[in-house]
């Protein structure tokens, strides 16, 4: 579906507060000088070679980039490795104490690997796989829990130059066998089960399910977690202790090309062929180390860094496995759900582990409103000096309660904006440099050209909407879709051009050029001829006291095309009744205008969610219309869809 972003969005945009970097911060920033736009403006190019010179290269490069649009060449003639990257040249250097996972499991279990067990346990896996006939350019499926074996399984991978498709274990058996038989992979890596909220995922049983239905699988590596019994078919399963365990830990790095395939992820939300985004050695390497150092400002000898996300997304993968360990950056991971055994989890941990950057989700920080600024004021979050959000816009009232609730008014916000097929990010603010405002990107990261268009493909004024395009290429972009480059050129690069990669976003920019998102394209409503962005009604709605967070969709409507129907979560404190529901509609309508004017307001205890905290709208919209819903077990919470049906409340 495609759709025109509405161009003339007011309130939203109203916000006007900046909130400049302290001084202290700005003062020892990894980017402390805002010439290093124009620098890199005036030779992106070699902007982005600078950043590579930051790794190690066995071979240097002959050309800095080959564009052919719409493909592209980064550092043409170089060689590398991942692996070594992220821990040899690290230990070498004499960080081989230095921590690199603080782990901790949901039930309470912990560990701590150093840079230099990580490349051990990394060496023996590599080993292990070779045994098992893996070799340079061989896909590996892994699908597991966050417990330090899935980054360990991810660099023994690209030590011995396989190529990685990480599954996430939120996913069914039939997600899995998709993605092995797309990729054509021989070699799973599981196992038994993973904990969530206090229960049991089978995962050796989903693997089991998966590798019924195709026969490609001739190797299964088992990581034995929760102790469950499982099936162990002799021949192609392998416990994981026992055959990596006895390993050596020597295992040479395999030099890579620069454009050899470092991993495939495929993109979810689909009901169609799932797109394996494939993304290559050095670039893509260069850009998650240069976000990484400069978007988060990491301080490698002190900094306790967290990314709330799940390696099973490109968040992970980027900003938990490769960013992080390619800046010798000390991370912690987590097993399990933010909110179990307690909705303070997050915060207790936080505060015992001393940790000084946190990135997550907007939805989880209203999710953490819900419960009041109560629960991070019982813990002390002092060691906190920069947070972060990810995975779609954040609302002004969202970004204000992380500022003042988690921050207390002294740590910086990065609103990032990028997507799996970008590979790191694209549009944020520079911590030592913005000055911040509420609910906006701000602006593109150094040596990305970030355009915002109208339909017709030219720059929008300032103070109008349109489509997020980037137009040229930068280091992390994926290269194509594993199997379908037809199904690349169409789908990212086909509305504007050839050399004008377009994914669906709409944006708009402000009166001073920042950079605000509207989210999908097709999640604006097309209301009495009018468009309306989706994001535009939740942050009116969460702007009202009483609201701690709500998700809305356009139905069907035969006078208006579409009516809004809003799902709204209250604060503690509240009941639902139709005098509140017309409350809101009116509130919604005061702040946007009378059109945006939910047809109806459903309450509900909460909204139907992804495992990365992400708001599954598809479902929303089914409910809405009343429609039979479709499949469900790549919910966190697939019980709270029966709770909306019975439950809610409707008004107005």
């Amino acid at each position: 579906m495609s759709a025109e972003p509405e161009a003339a969005i007011e309130n939203l945009y109203l916000e006007q507060r900046t909130f400049p970097p302290p001084s202290e911060f700005a003062a020892q920033a990894n980017a402390a000088d805002a010439s290093i736009y124009q620098r890199a403006e005036a030779d992106w190019q070699g902007w982005w070679a600078e950043q590579a010179g930051h790794l190690r290269w066995m071979r240097g490069w002959d050309t800095v980039l080959e564009w052919t649009p719409p493909h592209a060449r980064w550092f043409v003639g170089g060689q590398l490795n991942v692996a070594d990257n992220c821990l040899d040249r690290h230990i070498e250097a004499g960080h081989g104490d230095q921590v690199a996972f603080h782990w901790e499991g949901e039930p309470g279990d912990t560990r701590s690997l150093t840079y230099a067990q990580l490349r051990d346990e990394v060496g023996r896996c590599a080993n292990a796989l070779q045994q098992l006939g893996v070799g340079k350019g061989d896909r590996v499926n892994i699908y597991l829990p966050m417990i330090p074996e899935l980054p360990v399984a991810m660099l023994a991978c690209a030590r011995i130059g396989a190529i990685h498709s990480v599954v996430f274990a939120g996913f069914s058996s039939r997600a899995l066998v998709d993605r092995i038989e797309d990729a054509d992979a021989r070699t799973l890596i599981t196992a038994d089960g993973a904990f969530r909220k206090g229960q049991t995922v089978p995962l050796k049983d989903n693997a089991d399910a998966a590798m019924q239905q195709t026969s490609r699988i001739g190797a299964c590596l088992v990581v034995q977690r929760t102790g469950e019994d499982v099936t162990m078919r002799d021949g192609r399963d392998h416990w994981y202790h026992e055959l990596v365990g006895g390993q050596s830990t020597d295992c040479p790095p395999q030099a890579m090309d620069a454009e050899d395939p470092l991993y495939i992820l495929y993109t979810s939300g689909t009901t169609g062929k799932p797109k394996g985004i494939v993304h290559t050695t050095g670039g893509y390497l260069t850009h998650v180390t240069a976000t990484t150092r400069l978007v988060f400002d990491v301080k490698p000898d002190t900094d306790v860094y967290w990314c709330a996300a799940d390696i099973g997304w490109v968040t992970g993968h980027s900003y938990i496995v490769y960013g992080p360990l390619a800046n010798r950056v000390t991370s912690l991971l987590y097993e399990g759900a933010p909110d179990h055994p307690a909705p303070d989890r997050l915060w207790e941990m936080v505060a015992r582990h001393r940790a000084t950057i946190l990135y997550t989700a907007p939805t989880a920080i209203r999710a953490f409103m819900k419960h009041g600024p109560e629960l991070p004021a019982k813990h002390d979050l002092s060691s906190l000096r920069l947070l972060g959000t990810v995975g779609e816009p954040i609302n002004p009232e969202a970004w204000t309660w992380y500022h003042q609730h988690v921050g207390a008014g002294r740590c910086p916000i990065v609103d990032t904006w990028w997507q799996t097929e970008t590979g790191g990010i694209m549009i944020t603010p520079l911590p030592g440099l913005t000055h911040a405002k509420p609910g906006s990107a701000m602006r593109a990261f150094p040596g990305i050209k970030a355009v915002v268009v109208d339909e017709q493909g030219q720059p929008v004024e300032r103070g109008q909407g349109g489509y997020l395009t980037i137009q040229r290429p930068w280091p992390g972009m994926l290269r194509t879709i594993w199997g379908d480059d037809q199904r690349y050129r169409d789908t990212y690069w086909s509305r504007f051009g050839p050399d004008v990669y377009f994914a669906g976003d709409g944006a708009k920019l402000d009166e001073d050029g920042d950079i605000w998102l509207l989210g999908r394209v097709d999640d604006v409503m097309t209301v009495a001829g009018h468009r309306i962005s989706t994001t535009e009604v939740e942050s009116a709605l969460v702007d009202h006291p009483k609201v701690a967070e709500a998700a809305v969709t356009g139905r069907q409507d035969p006078t208006t095309t579409e009516a809004i129907a809003a799902f709204v979560i209250l604060r503690a404190g509240y009941e639902p009744s139709d005098e509140l529901a017309a409350e809101l509609r009116e509130h919604v309508a005061a702040e946007i205008g009378k059109l945006a004017r939910p047809a109806n307001v459903l309450f509900t205890p909460d909204l139907p969610k992804t495992r990365s905290g992400k708001i599954m709208r598809r479902l929303l919209k089914d409910l809405a219309e009343g429609r039979e819903l479709g499949d469900v077990t790549t919910l966190a919470n697939a019980d709270i869809v029966e709770s909306i049906k019975q439950h809610t409340t409707a008004g107005g």
